[in-house]
């Protein structure tokens, strides 16, 4: 299973993904142009040294990402998305596809994506953390395809 993150622009967002697909045992792909500089310190304050134990791949744009992941299905959430992350039946080699904090993805990127999903939150509230939503996202499927570290 992989982490998608698309044109992240917040450098920590980015660290903590890093550690939680360490932790998880998830690869993470980052989808430039990023809204930082990659050797940010911010990335590796918040990875820490979890960041050495995560395979990260960096793409020059969305199209040379999409080209990398073949037939694997590409699951976009969204607060646009129709489905439940909870009703979904993931698959063991399921992308997990992120927009940037500012808004997300363009409609042709969505577009492109195989699934629009959503977590559930309350209607007074906009969106979640990119990665408190990549961590519910990654737990439910790893949950759901018997692949949690035990």
């Amino acid at each position: 299973m992989r982490i998608a993150l698309f044109e992240p622009e917040i450098a920590g967002n980015v660290g903590a993904v890093l550690r939680l697909g360490a932790c998880l045992g998830a690869a993470v792909d980052l989808i430039e142009p990023m809204g930082f500089v990659w050797d940010d310190k911010r990335v590796r304050r918040t990875a820490m040294d979890y960041i050495d134990h995560v395979e990260i791949v960096r793409h020059a744009g969305f199209e040379a990402f999409r080209a990398t992941i073949g037939s694997r299905r590409l699951a976009l959430f969204t607060t646009k998305g129709s489905q439940s992350v909870y009703d979904f039946d993931f698959r063991a080699d399921d992308v997990l596809f992120f927009g940037k904090e500012s808004g997300g993805v363009p409609p042709d990127i969505a577009d492109a994506c195989d699934v629009r999903l959503r977590i559930p939150m309350r209607a007074q509230v906009r969106s979640m953390n990119l990665a408190m939503s990549a961590a519910l996202g990654l737990g439910e499927a790893l949950r759901q395809t018997a692949a949690l570290p035990r």
